[in-house]
């Protein structure tokens, strides 16, 4: 089931519902409504008519962009500013005009070495230990084995 939008409103127009209107260049009016349906037809501007979310967006009665929201989705994980990154002159209008973004750059190098580090330090969680050792013990064999060889042969 698909949910189509009323041109006029901007409400939702649920199959089976509204009319549609369709001009004769082929463009297509879907109306939730013959309130909405007659408003169009009377060549009315939605942005004009107060019970609209047109006119609500136009007027500034709706956020069309919530910055707050933008922000916050952004923003999932809270950023770490390390002490030893700051400007150490001692001037507050250096640390004042401070961008998050350069600190940044430098923190996720930082962030970068010490994964490496960790990977270093554990690396016997992630390698298997008898990883190498078929391969050692499989050359083994075979040196045994040519070794019965030649003993047989004499």
């Amino acid at each position: 089931m698909r949910i189509e939008k009323c041109y006029f409103c901007s409400g939702p127009v649920y199959s089976g519902h509204g009319m549609m209107f369709v001009r004769n260049d082929s463009k297509v009016f879907r109306f939730c409504r013959s309130k909405c349906h007659k408003n169009f037809k009377k060549k009315r501007n939605p942005r004009k008519t107060r019970w609209t979310k047109a006119f609500r967006k136009a007027t500034g009665k709706e956020l069309t962009v919530d910055n707050s929201l933008e922000f916050e989705k952004r923003r999932n994980i809270p950023v770490k500013y390390r002490r030893e990154l700051w400007n150490k002159t001692g001037n507050k209008k250096n640390e004042s005009v401070m961008r998050p973004h350069m600190e940044l750059k430098k923190g996720k190098e930082l962030e970068k070495a010490d994964a490496i580090n960790e990977v270093k330090k554990n690396i016997h969680l992630i390698k298997a230990p008898h990883a190498g050792k078929a391969r050692k013990m499989e050359e083994k064999m075979v040196e045994k084995l040519q070794e019965d060889v030649e003993m047989g042969e004499d």
